[in-house]
């Protein structure tokens, strides 16, 4: 998405590191492609840690690539918050093309060379369209609130912070007024994300230290 704000810090890249170190044998077997997912609620931090992310599997020669979700929404940011306030049941799951996304990480897995995905202008409130080059990449990160329920992926990662957690973090990156109906947003994506966390092989803890399950 051009024009969102990121602030990566100290903590993302900490948990990167140990994320790196969990999953880089496994990655360095695939004979395919490597898919990962990041999620977790609003303001915990996906995209600071899928950029840290991607920046030390670099650092292990690893060519790595994100597909946001934020790019996959139905409609661009200012009218889907539009949508939502006309009807607050648009909320949660539907709002978001996650057919296609899953459709571009099996093509990832499956070696195709470059997808055409769309990609969210945000201060134009406009989706467009790029082709996205994956020839050489060796990791595919899918990341957003939603991604854990994907099926084309070989690791599922999940930030255990909740709305209630991140709110320091969303008031730094600004990119909604944080009010009321907001709040009402938050819980209803809360109850959708809390039970994804069960279907996670690698959580991030609060202070950004990773567990893995199973």
């Amino acid at each position: 998405m051009i024009g969102d704000k990121l602030v990566i810090k100290e903590n993302h890249y900490r948990a990167a590191e140990q994320i790196v170190k969990r999953l880089l044998s496994d990655i360095k077997k695939s004979k395919s492609r490597y898919t990962i997912s990041i999620a977790g609620e609003s303001g915990s931090g996906k995209s600071e840690t899928a950029l840290a992310l991607l920046e030390k599997l670099d650092d292990q020669g690893i060519r790595t690539v994100i597909l946001q979700q934020d790019d996959y929404f139905i409609y661009p940011p200012l009218t889907n918050h539009r949508t939502r306030l006309s009807n607050l049941d648009w909320v949660g799951m539907q709002e978001v093309k996650l057919e296609l996304l899953d459709s571009h990480l099996l093509q990832a897995i499956k070696g195709i060379e470059k997808i055409e995905k769309p990609l969210v202008i945000y201060q134009k409130d406009l989706i467009s369209q790029e082709i996205l080059s994956l020839k050489n990449m060796k990791v595919v990160i899918a990341e957003g609130t939603y991604t854990t329920s994907l099926n084309n992926l070989h690791t599922r990662t999940f930030i255990d912070l909740t709305y209630k957690e991140t709110k320091k973090s969303r008031l730094e990156r600004a990119r909604e007024e944080q009010d009321d109906f907001l709040e009402r947003v938050l819980i209803i994506e809360h109850e959708i994300i809390s039970a994804h966390k069960l279907n996670s092989d690698i959580i991030i803890n609060p202070d950004f230290t990773i567990t893995s399950r199973g």
